[in-house]
């Protein structure tokens, strides 16, 4: 039997009417539905799976219905077991949940027959190294922020490319960005946008404090390494900001390319120009 979950973002007022939606067109296209507790309130007759369990419940796919938030911590609960991800948006911005509510059953029908190309998005796989010895891993899909706990406060980083000292920062934090995270904090901080399909990955430094620091795009074979020179206040490691660890003085933030890929549902007709165009309010053809 075919088999499809869904993931929901808790609390949207339109989550009920868009989850009875998804899980009335998946019974009667002959799917056995799993979902999560938010998602069951509204299907009690779906099979509860949580996302850390989504790898051994083994669905075809997995429906997010939410936003960027939703999705970005569900694709790192699938990525190693390669279920692919089919975002519909419930948020405001959504560059991942492209999907828009009134598409759905033609989405999921595209899905079904075939018809939807699958997006690979790199992930960014990032190892905190405590004298000698790493301490914490991460895979992040959009990107790894090193930063203080106080607002406004410099913080001293050392930046390093396969060995080559490139420079030390004076900012407020650093950021290390997928091409999928170009569009999230990375642009936010004056970044530059990456198509999905670029082979690399940028460092940029939040609010630095020499003029002539700016982003910095590198092949995503290279290893980057980040220290922590200088810090006033209790530094964090942030995974797409949502997980992390604390960082001490000297600790080395070390990433490069993971060897897992994050696979998103693409629709068809629909480039990554377009989703940029809309998104960003772009001018129109």
């Amino acid at each position: 039997m075919k088999k499809a979950s869904i993931i929901s973002k808790q609390g949207k007022p339109e989550l009920g009417k868009v989850a009875g939606r998804v899980a009335d067109w998946l019974r009667r296209h002959g799917y056995a539905i799993t979902a999560d507790a938010a998602t069951l309130e509204f299907c009690p007759d779906c099979g509860l799976v949580e996302r850390d369990d989504l790898p051994a419940a083994a669905p075809d796919f997995v429906i997010v219905l939410g936003g960027d938030g939703t999705l970005l911590s569900t694709a790192r609960c699938v990525a190693h077991s390669g279920i692919p991800i089919l975002g519909v948006n419930l948020g405001s911005l959504g560059f991942l949940t492209e999907v828009k509510q009134e598409e759905i059953e033609q989405a999921l029908a595209d899905v079904d027959a075939g018809r939807c190309e699958l997006s690979l998005r790199p992930m960014l796989h990032c190892q905190v190294q405590r004298g000698g010895e790493c301490v914490a891993t991460f895979e992040a899909l959009n990107e790894v922020v090193l930063n203080q706990s106080a607002v406004a406060r410099i913080t001293d980083f050392e930046v390093r490319v396969n060995g080559n000292f490139v420079a030390n920062y004076k900012a407020d934090g650093l950021i290390i960005s997928t091409p999928t995270g170009s569009t999230a904090y990375s642009l936010a901080a004056g970044g530059p946008i990456l198509s999905p399909e670029v082979p690399g990955f940028v460092i940029t430094p939040v609010a630095s404090h020499a003029l002539t620091n700016r982003p910095l795009v590198v092949k995503d074979t290279a290893v980057i390494e980040a220290r922590i020179l200088v810090t006033r206040e209790q530094a964090f490691l942030t995974v797409d900001g949502q997980v992390g660890t604390e960082l001490d003085e000297c600790d080395v933030v070390r990433c490069r390319k993971s060897e897992y890929n994050v696979k998103l549902f693409k629709l068809a007709g629909r480039s990554f120009f377009d989703v940029l165009r809309t998104k960003l309010k772009w001018g129109e053809r």
